[in-house]
């Protein structure tokens, strides 16, 4: 695998050459780098390039610089992005916070994802390219997912959709962000959904307000005889 992507160096393209082979090498070697606790920071193109066995024209052909090439090491690692119809409202909507509420998971459970992300948050560039490229397409679907509700019925009209897409996506976020040690079951994304749409005031109390009997004709009438006629 090293001598194909090394022979890659030597050809004349322009563009991003499309050898899996290379790019799997460069990603693996990313990971296999931070696994060995390397920090984000301490990684260069030169380490990376060499523990990949390629050149650094390969790695620079594909990706501007580290930050853009961490970024595509985390989707890698990541759970995959769910599909989605793109026609449907809230069944759309669920399929995308049950990949929130996954993802969430996959970081408790992952030593490299939690020291990653916990590692980004300190470098602002890195950073603003993973919200760039990761984090606001995914809020366009999430909110196009929304609109499609309210066009359906699904949804009231009257509401900002932008504050509906929040507050369907905040109760998944603190879950899986703000409170690591909160449950993530495998129906949160549905109870979010349910709890939101039928709403959170208190249903109407039962009327317990007694039906008052019927009158009831005396039986003389029901019988069709007049109290003379007895």
């Amino acid at each position: 695998m090293q001598v194909q992507a090394q022979d890659e160096d030597r050809e004349p393209r322009r563009g991003r050459p499309r050898s899996a082979a290379a790019e799997r090498a460069i990603l693996d070697a990313v990971v296999e780098l931070l696994e060995a606790g390397e920090p984000l920071a301490g990684l260069s193109i030169e380490r990376i390039a060499r523990t990949a066995g390629v050149g650094k024209a390969t790695i620079y052909r594909r990706w501007s610089g580290k930050e853009e090439l961490f970024v595509d090491v985390l989707r890698a690692i990541e759970p995959p992005e769910p599909k989605i119809s793109g026609t449907a409202g809230l069944s759309d909507l669920r399929v995308m916070l049950e990949s929130l509420r996954r993802r969430g998971l996959a970081q408790r459970s992952s030593a490299l994802l939690h020291n990653v992300f916990a590692q980004m948050k300190s470098h602002p560039k890195l950073w603003a390219e993973y919200q760039c490229t990761v984090i606001a397409p995914r809020r366009v679907a999430m909110v196009a997912a929304v609109r499609r509700a309210v066009e359906a019925g699904e949804l009231r009209a009257d509401l900002d959709v932008e504050l509906m897409d929040d507050l369907f996506v905040g109760p998944m976020l603190v879950r899986t962000v703000h409170r690591p040690d909160a449950p993530l079951p495998e129906d949160l994304a549905d109870r979010i959904i349910r709890t939101l749409v039928e709403g959170l005031a208190p249903r109407p109390a039962p009327d317990t307000t007694p039906v008052p009997a019927r009158a009831t004709a005396p039986a003389t009438l029901l019988s069709g005889k007049s109290a003379g006629q007895a």
